[in-house]
Order: C-alpha cells, then sequence, then structure tokens
C-alpha cells in the first residue's frame, strides 16, 4: 500500500526538472483526441468559432440513443462518443455532417444514479489509430476506425466491483504503449495500464490510501506528463497527488496533506490542472461553499508533502468542474458561475467575475479557444466570455436539453452534446 512511509523508501536523487505533458505516439495534431483536448488544458489558440447563436442557427443536430455524459472526441473530421443505447454500453461515430457511420455495442450497461450523470461518463481517447473506451459497467474496448472491436475486457468482472457513492467517470488517457486507467474508490484502488494493441495488462500499482469517508472516491483522470526525463502519470484522488512513472508503474513522487483536518465527504471530482510547472488541485466542497485550491510544484522526488506546496488558497476552487489553462495561466469555475484567472505560480488572482446565477449548477468542464471561454450549465445555458484581457460576458445561448459535457471547438466548430441530441454550431 502506497504510504508516506513507502514514497520515503522510493526517494532519489532530487532534480527539478520541470514536467512538460506528453501525447502518444501517432496522436493526432488536429482535432480533440481526448476529454481535454489536444494539450490536455481544456484549451487551444485555434479560433474563427461562434460566440452567439440561436435554435435556428444550429449547423444540425443528431439524436442520441439515450442519456450519456461522457465528452466527443475528434479526429480527422470524425466524430466518436459513448452513449447507452437498449440497455448496452455503446460507441458511435458521425460524419462531419451529423450523419451516424457506425454504432458498436460492447455490453451491458450499468445506469447512473446521479440526475446527471450515467454508465457512459469517461470520454474516449485515440491515438489516431484506435479508439479506446471504457464505461462504468467495467466494459473495457479497443476499437478500430471503423467500429470493430480489436479486444474488450471487463474490468469489474476481473477487478470486482466499484464502490463509489456517485458514478464511475474517470476517463482513460494514453502512454507510447499503454491505455491507463485509475480506480480509485472505497476498496483496493491501482493505476493499470493495459497493452494498446492487445490488451494485455502490462502492470497494476496499488493506489490505496487511509482518508476519511469518502474522502477515498475519486472521479479524476491522470495526465500523462514527462518527469525527470521519462514517461510519467500525475494523478489526483484520496487526497494524494501522485507521480508514477509510466514503464512498470513504480511510484517516484507523492504529494499529502490535502485535508489536515480529516473533514469527511470530501471526494476528488475536479482533475488537475498543469501550469508553468505546477499542479493546480481543486479540493474540498465549493458547491457547499467551504473550496480548497493548492498550488503544489512539481519537482523533486520521494515524499514532497513538507516541501512542495506553494501556495494554498480557501476561498475560491470548484468541486465538479476541471479548471483550464491557457497561454500560462489557470481559469476556474466554480459550480455556482464564479469565474476566477490566477497565475499558477503564485495562486494570486488576475482577475475575478461571475456568470449570471440560477438555481443549476456548472457540471461541464469549460474550455477556452483563442482567449473566449464556453461554459455550460446543466439547465441547457451556455455562456460565452472573452477572458484573456479581463472578463467580457459576450452572450447566453439556450438549448431546450441538459448539458453535462464538455463544450468540444475545434475546425472553427462547436459540438455540444446534451442529453438527447449532439449539436453542431458552425459560423455561417
Amino acid at each position: 500500500m502506497p504510504s508516506l512511509q513507502l514514497a520515503a523508501s522510493l526517494l532519489l536523487a532530487a532534480h527539478a526538472f520541470a514536467p512538460t505533458l506528453a501525447f502518444a505516439a501517432g496522436a493526432a495534431e488536429a482535432g480533440w483526441p481526448q476529454w481535454r483536448g489536444p494539450k490536455n488544458s481544456g484549451s487551444t489558440q485555434a479560433g474563427g468559432f461562434p460566440t452567439q447563436w440561436t435554435d435556428a442557427s444550429v449547423t444540425w443536430k443528431a439524436p442520441l440513443p439515450a442519456k450519456g455524459c461522457s465528452t466527443p472526441i475528434v479526429l480527422n473530421k470524425r466524430i466518436y462518443l459513448t452513449a447507452p443505447s437498449e440497455g448496452k454500453d455503446s460507441v458511435l461515430a458521425f460524419d462531419w455532417t451529423g450523419k451516424p457511420l457506425w454504432k458498436t455495442d460492447l455490453g451491458a450497461e450499468n445506469p447512473g444514479k446521479h440526475r446527471n450523470a450515467s454508465g457512459s461518463n469517461p470520454s474516449p481517447v485515440t491515438d489516431g489509430k484506435s479508439i479506446f473506451v471504457t464505461f462504468k459497467s467495467g466494459n473495457l474496448a479497443a476499437l478500430n476506425l471503423d467500429g470493430s472491436v480489436r479486444w474488450q475486457a471487463n474490468l469489474v468482472g476481473r477487478f470486482g466491483p466499484v464502490n463509489l457513492f456517485w458514478d464511475f467517470g474517470t476517463s482513460p488517457v494514453l502512454t507510447e504503449k499503454a491505455v491507463i486507467l485509475a480506480r480509485m474508490h472505497n476498496g483496493e484502488s491501482w493505476l493499470a495500464a493495459f497493452d494498446k494493441e492487445t490488451g494485455e495488462l502490462r502492470w497494476k500499482t496499488d493506489r490505496t490510501f487511509e482518508t476519511p469517508r469518502e474522502g477515498d472516491h475519486g472521479y479524476t483522470t491522470p495526465t500523462v506528463i514527462r518527469y525527470q526525463g521519462r514517461e510519467a502519470l500525475l494523478t489526483w484522488g484520496a487526497q494524494q497527488l501522485t507521480i508514477h512513472e509510466a514503464q512498470e508503474g513504480k511510484l517516484l513522487w507523492t504529494c499529502g496533506d490535502f485535508n489536515p483536518a480529516s473533514i469527511a465527504l470530501w471526494p476528488a471530482v475536479a482533475s488537475q490542472v498543469l501550469a508553468d510547472g505546477m499542479a493546480v488541485v481543486c479540493f474540498g466542497r465549493a458547491d457547499r461553499g467551504n473550496p480548497r485550491l493548492h498550488g503544489i510544484k512539481l519537482e523533486g522526488s520521494g515524499d514532497v508533502t513538507a516541501t512542495n506546496r506553494v501556495w494554498l488558497r480557501e476561498d475560491v476552487g470548484a468541486f465538479v468542474p476541471t479548471p483550464v489553462e491557457y497561454k500560462g495561466l489557470v481559469y476556474i469555475l466554480s459550480d455556482r458561475g464564479q469565474v476566477d484567472c490566477l497565475e499558477p505560480r503564485t495562486g494570486k488572482t488576475v482577475w475575478t467575475a461571475a456568470l449570471p446565477r440560477s438555481s443549476a449548477n456548472f457540471y461541464a468542464s469549460p474550455v477556452i479557444a483563442d482567449g473566449v471561454l464556453y461554459a455550460a450549465r446543466e439547465d441547457g445555458s451556455v455562456f460565452v466570455a472573452r477572458v484573456e484581457k479581463g472578463f467580457e460576458l459576450l452572450s447566453e445561448n439556450k438549448f431546450d436539453d441538459r448539458l453535462i459535457a464538455s463544450i468540444v471547438p475545434v475546425e472553427n466548430r462547436l459540438l455540444i452534446r446534451g442529453q438527447s441530441f449532439l449539436y453542431c454550431i458552425a459560423l455561417p
């Protein structure tokens, strides 16, 4: 079991190399290959996207078979997403006009419990050659681009049920040779690597920590980085931020003490974001007025708990939405619509603003394209604001659909996945 003592025993010679994001070999440079985009930052510097629209200006909308909450991905102007279909976990492909291309069923679904969740919460990921998907049911698969199944496994059948209060939401990520899954729950927690070509288990590393009640429940997604010259995995959950090397899963680095007061019912939902050699980590319950936001420098080895926490704020944060990095700054969207722009090295506020309030929350993680922020609220409202040099609200656009998935800005189009439809918004 990983612990502070074990981390200390893994001390290596400390080298302060700034980590960089790593990408799987062969991954497409264009498109939107994973949940948080090409650089896993939630942003793109590409521009030319719509900033206001009406129902009449929707370019197309494609009906979806049932409620799913995963974010679509885009490869070579083809759109891939997961959804339940007639009680099964399914993967769907659409062309650039919204025409369905194929649907592949992978086994019985395990439906979501939360009103804004489903058995299809995790988002797909692609390396440019294959589509990798997983579901609450435990189904994990690699699909060829024509929808045929290369390999398939069931992690619940193999490793037992997932014990989470809410629904499984961790998306798969790709290293050079493997697809990585994290399970963080009340039970044996782990990181595991499966061979991209065969599905064979390459390694499985225990990641079980003792926490207050529900503190070991994690819904976050790891980040693939290069750390001290090697491919590595940065993972936030169970009140620990860890780095494991990607080849064999060995623990290199760990930072704890995120909950010194041992407060219960604080799971990890928002994923970490990287900026300027720092990991910015949302914690606490911002949805209940108890936010925590940590700035952790990514350097050194072993147990860095006492040395690497650069700043802590208790007045800003998010519970569900994952922050965005754009041009070296971090943008936090709270569950109730507060927007904060921060310097990652110091945690200092550059500016703060607020989106119009309602009884609805923000569950989707925001994105930024060419300095414009897109934020979808659960009640179907999409807010668009210019944020690069301060805050300017540009528009509020409403759909008659629930919006939980993140918006995808790609190829001058916005792809917006609702509960009932996949929408495409493009400039005339």
